[in-house]
């Protein structure tokens, strides 16, 4: 193949280039963990080097490590009176400086000494308040295992729970909840959906807008979340933008799947720690496609590009100034009228009889003020707008002539202005309090026809606002250095529909020693229903319209986690976890049908239901296992797998599967790192096998279908058929070169390595009165080169 020879040549050129004996800073800053204020005169050595390398923070908690050795690296971090820290596997190359940032938390017993290793350091998550079903991950993790297109989203689908039996899109199905039931959170304020053409009632696409070059380590959460999240009821990505590096001016160069990208990041001036990073991408797929890859959409070539950045200014006391963003635009054309037949098995979405034109539109811009009154009390204010927007519109065709017959117009705008204030005290090493309001205020405008002629009627014609406000409270109590309680409420309101909900959480954790603990967590959570469900329109039969789903309820879930976190060895952990999930006020028909607003997003479908009630209930449990080697000796693995059940009943009180009830998730990550020539260069391998349950779907009525000329479902057999099980296997090769001040970094990801055939959709031909099975991408090469500079 054209693509794989390109790849291998470009390869073995890279790999004569001579790198010269290198080394590199490593800098950042150390706060309190509770307090997040900077720590002055703590100890911050890089173990394992002769002479010792190690300096103290200064007194604003910044630190410099000035001549580390090239490769990965393990600091340590002390500081009298709290709890020491061990940081593994800092990855340290010569084309970037390393920035990382650390906080220690304060002991509660000072004169016993606890040592906290980085050996868990991706179960430590951002927010202290997370007691159960939470993990941190960070830029390296994002980039590093197979299969993951350096997507947040699609490296999300390797943790335990969450399922991903979908090649084209980075949907996050989480213990068999519906991917609406997520919250993206960045840099504090809740976000639109980050994906190129994602739907305004979806929280994915096919590609994502975040870029992982740019993400700082963040939070993702999957039951049971603290307070300050409201407006979800299956998980949370909160995600942090890194600043850019205050001391020099760095670059990045990127061409892969995802598209060309350039980055840039530095300081302002030499005088002050301000900063700023920003990085954009352009889509390659037109690229790809020349070369002959298939992936998915045929001849149709997604366009899209984004931008992501962030300007850090600090100011005194600690304080900072924060401008962020993040916005992408993307646009696709499915031509059926152009489409050849015998290709209608590459792409996923087409049809045959239909054209349709889609455009979308993302982003948001927040600053934020973040501001000490003493080293143990804060506030915190972050403000931002966002904008999300999908226009389609779709032609049947003739089945006469093949001349296009207008059949469906939508365009559909929601933009939001939203704040985050909050306030924290820390009040001595064993308590802690947060409160803060967000105001999510929706200024949209919702228009959907139906065009078909003789047919015509409007769907939905709506401009308005609307107000969702929340307010929080959460508490942290440390008995003592094993036992530790996080509790606390939050209060959400939506002027739409009048829909109140006060929602409790809590949290207890208990460190038997060093190589045991338990967690149990509960949280009753509440989450409005997609937008657009609101302003569904229903004629009356005098003409007029009525919108009968206004009054909707909050959805709601209760969720209670039990966990075990158990260290096998100092690089080894295994966690098990264990969880049930009841959801009531889901949006159901009136009238006795199987249809519930729990489903959504199994499908691209538009959600049209008319006269919802909030009468539907749902339950999921299961179990999860998560046995990870964290990168030691050369090598690391993850192994998680889950078995879980996930059912709902919709108006007619028939107990059913959901459309993500997979029963089963099983993956298995590895990868070995060998050093070639000088130390200084590496090899990488990385391997992923996933296994799950297939989808679930329900049968076509081939008779009403041949009688109607259009697709119809039994609709009382709901979810009842099932598909083969979803098999795949994933390589990703990587090849990282260090030159004087230039780290070049190659790989190749060979995505279904085995070439297996899994089911994407099932498409009824009106034409022929048959079901065409589709299936998802085959064996797909991408190469990606990466220079950091």
């Amino acid at each position: 193949m054209r693509e794989l020879f390109f790849t291998l040549t470009f390869c073995v050129f890279l790999f004569h280039l001579q790198a010269q004996s290198l080394t590199q800073t490593i800098r950042g800053r150390l706060t309190d963990a509770q307090s997040e204020f900077p720590l002055a005169g703590a100890n911050v050595i890089v173990l394992n080097t002769d002479p010792m390398i190690g300096t103290a923070t200064d007194t604003e908690g910044y630190y410099t490590l000035e001549g580390v050795p090239l490769g990965r690296q393990s600091l340590k971090v002390t500081y009298l009176g709290y709890e020491e820290r061990v940081i593994s596997n800092v990855i340290v190359t010569s084309g970037k400086e390393v920035v990382l940032n650390l906080s220690l938390t304060e002991q509660v017993i000072t004169t016993q000494e606890i040592v906290i290793t980085g050996k868990a350091e991706k179960d430590v998550t951002n927010n202290e308040m997370a007691t159960v079903s939470g993990r941190s991950f960070n830029l390296e993790e994002t980039g590093r295992y197979a299969g993951s297109f350096n997507d947040p989203s699609r490296m999300a689908a390797n943790f335990a729970g969450v399922a991903a039996n979908n090649d084209d899109r980075n949907d996050i199905v989480i213990r068999g909840n519906s991917p609406g039931g997520l919250l993206w959170r960045m840099e504090g304020i809740n976000i639109p959906n980050p994906s190129h053409y994602g739907s305004l009632n979806s929280t994915g696409g096919p590609v994502s807008i975040l870029n992982y070059n740019v993400l700082d380590k963040s939070d993702f959460l999957t039951a049971a979340f603290p307070a300050e999240y409201g407006n979800a009821i299956a998980g949370v990505f909160d995600l942090q933008l890194r600043s850019g590096n205050s001391e020099r001016k760095e670059y990045l160069g990127q061409i892969g799947f995802n598209g060309f990208e350039l980055g840039i990041e530095g300081p302002f001036s030499k005088n002050s720690k301000a900063s700023y990073i920003a990085n954009y991408r352009y889509s390659t797929l037109g690229v790809f496609n020349a070369l002959g890859l298939e992936f998915g959409t045929g001849e149709a070539i997604p366009q899209y590009q984004d931008l992501t950045f962030k300007v850090d200014v600090p100011t005194q006391k600690a304080g900072r100034f924060t401008l962020f963003g993040m916005g992408g635009v993307s646009d696709i054309e499915f031509l059926g009228s152009e489409l050849d037949l015998e290709d209608l098995e590459e792409n996923f979405y087409a049809d045959e009889n239909q054209d349709s034109y889609s455009k979308f539109q993302s982003g948001v811009v927040g600053l934020s003020h973040l501001y000490y009154f003493t080293s143990t009390l804060y506030y915190k204010l972050s403000v931002a707008a966002s904008h999300q927007s999908q226009w389609f519109r779709s032609d049947s065709l003739s089945t006469e002539n093949r001349s296009p017959i207008p059949s469906e117009e939508a365009d559909l705008v929601n933009n939001k202005y939203s704040a985050h204030g909050l306030l924290s005290k820390k009040f001595n090493a064993r308590n802690s309090l947060t409160g803060g309001v967000i105001l999510d205020l929706y200024d949209f405008d919702l228009k959907n026809n139906w065009l078909v002629p003789g047919e015509e009627y409007t769907i939905r014609d709506a401009q308005g606002q609307s107000l969702l406000s929340q307010a929080y409270a959460q508490w942290q109590h440390r008995f003592n250095d094993k036992l530790t309680l996080n509790t606390g409420v939050n209060f959400q309101h939506l002027e739409i529909s009048g829909s109140t909900a006060f929602n409790p959480r809590a949290g207890i954790r208990y460190q038997f020693n060093e190589q045991q603990a338990v967690g149990v967590g509960y949280g009753l959570h509440s989450q409005i229903q997609p937008l657009e469900v609101y302003f569904t329109q229903t004629t009356l039969p005098d003409g007029s319209t009525v919108l009968t789903n206004q009054n909707l309820d909050f959805v709601r879930s209760h969720h209670y986690v039990l966990s075990y976190d158990r260290t096998l060895a100092p690089s080894l952990r295994m966690k098990v976890e264990t969880y049930y999930q009841y959801i009531y006020n889901a949006g159901v028909t009136r009238d006795p049908s199987s249809f519930s607003l729990l489903n959504a997003g199994a499908d691209f479908d538009p959600i049209d239901e008319t006269n919802l009630v909030n009468e539907g209930t749902g339950r999921n449990y299961g179990l999860e296992l998560t046995l990870e080697k964290f990168y030691s000796q050369g090598y690391y693995f993850l192994f998680t797998t889950s078995l879980y059940d996930a059912k709902y009943k919709g108006s007619d009180g028939i107990l059913r599967n959901t459309a993500f009830n997979g029963r089963y998730i099983v993956n298995l990550l590895g990868g070995k790192e060998f050093r070639i020539g000088r130390k200084e260069n590496t090899l990488g391998f990385d391997v992923k096998l996933t296994a799950s349950g297939g989808k679930l779907y329900t049968p076509i009525n081939f008779e009403e279908s041949l009688a109607q000329g259009y697709e119809i479902r039994y609709e009382e057999r709901a979810f009842s058929e099932k598909s083969d099980a979803y098999l795949r296997a994933d390589l990703k090769i990587t090849y990282r070169i260090n030159a004087r001040k230039v780290t070049h970094e190659l790989g190749i990801n060979l995505q279904n390595v085995t070439d297996n055939q899994n089911e994407f959709s099932k498409i009824y031909n009106p034409r022929t009165n048959t079901v065409q099975t589709r299936y998802q991408m085959g064996f797909f090469p991408v190469p990606q080169y990466r220079i950091l500079f």
